[in-house]
């Protein structure tokens, strides 16, 4: 015979969310291979070489329908111009962290093209236990 023993934790109404938001702030995981790779990602789709619902589930809609909107703008000016999509020569720079609250971090990626230095400057907001970029503004 087994016995089983359940351990309850009682989370009164005025504490239950910050209690909640905090251990779901301790399991995210480290947002700087994100802030790269999400940076990295929308130079590359502004550039045509990339599609944007590849990075869609890291985006929110806001910032999903501002990406495809510059998406539209861009490929309408390759066109004005004569050019197609080309594969960008870029080398990823310094990437600066900053968490001005538990569950929110704003990132600055630099990236280095041929032409050109540019900043991506990207805003993580804790989701459930995984990062979702609410900001996205290319510079």
């Amino acid at each position: 015979m087994t016995t089983r023993t359940t351990t309850t934790r009682t989370l009164d109404a005025t504490t239950a969310p910050d209690a909640i938001a905090s251990e779901n702030v301790r399991r995210l995981s480290d947002p700087r291979p994100l802030a790269e790779s999400l940076a990295r990602c929308v130079v590359e789709i502004l550039s045509g070489t990339r599609d944007l619902d590849q990075i869609s589930r890291w985006l929110s809609a806001d910032v999903y329908a501002h990406l495809l909107k510059r998406v539209v703008l861009s490929a309408r000016a390759r066109q004005v111009r004569g050019e197609a999509p080309s594969r960008l020569t870029f080398t990823m720079g310094t990437t600066v962290l900053c968490e001005p609250q538990d569950g929110i971090v704003d990132a600055v990626v630099i990236v280095h093209g041929r032409a050109r230095s540019r900043a991506v400057a990207i805003r993580l907001e804790a989701l459930d236990a995984r990062w979702r970029a609410s900001a996205v503004h290319v510079l």
